[in-house]
């Protein structure tokens, strides 16, 4: 929350704290939660490379104890950030489909329709017409009406206008 508020080195700080006291205590009931937090802040102050890993410590954590949300959460956040840090497009796009899979089987269409964002753009960089295996209307109205996955729809497309430099899109998805 300090982070949040600005202060990123004495967020940082309650970050390794968090974590000494998850190893210490060794709760694994919101383990996958606490992770999923760390990286956030941990990525502003080491290199988003460095953090990757933690999500796949998030996801074991949360699947541990259960909470197929959390470990969907780190999932769509590994995701983004692979993407994000320029690992090979070929691999992004196999975790997105091992993502997508994982979250059919579980029918989590909101986080499908968010994994579709971020699949759209890899697939836009990588220059095939390939599309994400949408989910019909239902997913036009999800980005209509939740706030959150709309916002992270018009996210990736600026992104994917802005790589290609077509900045005028960029400007009107932003």
């Amino acid at each position: 929350y300090i982070a949040k508020l600005g202060d990123i080195g004495e967020g940082y700080h309650f970050v390794k704290l968090s974590r000494s006291l998850l190893n210490k205590v060794g709760s694994g009931e919101c383990a996958g939660e606490v992770i999923c937090a760390d990286i956030q802040v941990r990525a502003y102050v080491e290199p988003i490379q460095a953090t990757l890993e933690y999500h796949n410590e998030g996801f074991a954590a949360a699947m541990t104890s259960g909470d197929i949300i959390q470990a969907t959460i780190n999932n769509i956040c590994y995701c983004t950030c692979i993407v994000l840090a320029g690992v090979n497009l070929q691999t992004v796009q196999e975790k997105c489909a091992e993502s997508e899979i994982f979250m059919y089987e579980r029918k989590m269409l909101v986080f499908i329709v968010q994994l579709h964002a971020c699949q759209h753009s890899v697939f836009k960089l990588i220059g095939t017409d390939e599309k994400p295996t949408y989910v019909s209307a239902e997913e036009e109205n999800i980005i209509a009406t939740n706030t959150s996955v709309r916002r992270t729809h018009y996210f990736w497309r600026a992104y994917t206008s802005f790589m290609f430099r077509l900045y005028d899109d960029a400007k009107h998805y932003t």
